[in-house]
């Protein structure tokens, strides 16, 4: 449908915003289903607003967890989203929080794994929160990757897709489990959360490429919700 751009003065303020964002949603998708699905994305910037969050009083046993993306590693790994997800929502009694790999992280199964648990969840998702490396990817879906294009394909029916970025990030050098482009695009509201300018230049140059197999993010205003992108400096 479009972007809609949200500044803050720093960082505090975009995560306090967007927690309250999330609240807001999973409180009026119990309110109207009885139930709330989230799917969240790793990495520095969403964290504070996902510890915000855990700490709003709400009734957490309607509330579905998952990450948008897995690196495949043990899930007692420091690089595991979702340890880390766990880790955030502690305070959250109640809250079911799924994963999209198997404990030990083999790619393979960890695939199979993530899409019979997705197959729980048909619904369109109530919010999707994402990042965005320097690369312009995001969730898991980097520029390069062999499984890029059919998991950008609009008419792709699986909801998650192993994907091997090339190279492997230096830092997190490992196979990952991603959502597709169109389970992601499926979705009530999908928040992009940036910080620093040099990541505000990355999404106006993949915006103004229009490149998804260069750019992926910019394939996220392909789908019908809006994409609210919080930025701070």
């Amino acid at each position: 449908m479009g972007w809609i751009e949200h500044d803050y003065r720093d960082g505090d303020a975009l995560a306090t915003a967007l927690a309250n964002l999330l609240h807001a949603t999973c409180r009026d998708a119990i309110d109207a289903r009885g139930r709330a699905v989230l799917a969240l994305a790793g990495g520095r910037t969403p964290f504070p607003a996902y510890r915000a969050l855990a700490a709003m009083r709400l009734d957490w046993s309607c509330v579905v967890l998952l990450p948008s993306d897995e690196r495949c590693v043990p899930h007692d790994h420091p690089a595991c989203n979702v340890a880390e997800l766990r880790k955030a929502f502690a305070d959250a009694r109640g809250v079911v929080i799924e994963s999209l790999t198997t404990e030990d992280g083999d790619p393979a199964r960890s695939e199979s794994h993530a899409r019979r648990r997705l197959a729980v969840y048909p619904g369109p998702f109530d919010a999707i929160v994402l990042g965005m490396g320097q690369d312009a990817h995001t969730a898991s879906l980097f520029p390069g990757a062999p499984q890029l294009r059919d998991a950008l394909d609009l008419d792709n029916a699986l909801e998650a897709t192993r994907i091997d970025p090339r190279p492997l990030p230096p830092e997190a050098p490992f196979p990952r489990i991603s959502l597709t482009l169109s389970r992601l695009l499926r979705t009530q509201a999908l928040h992009l959360a940036l910080t620093g300018q040099a990541k505000r230049d990355v999404l106006q140059a993949a915006r103004a490429s229009g490149n998804m197999a260069r750019h992926p993010v910019a394939a996220l205003g392909e789908g019908q919700a809006t994409v609210h992108m919080h930025w701070s400096p």
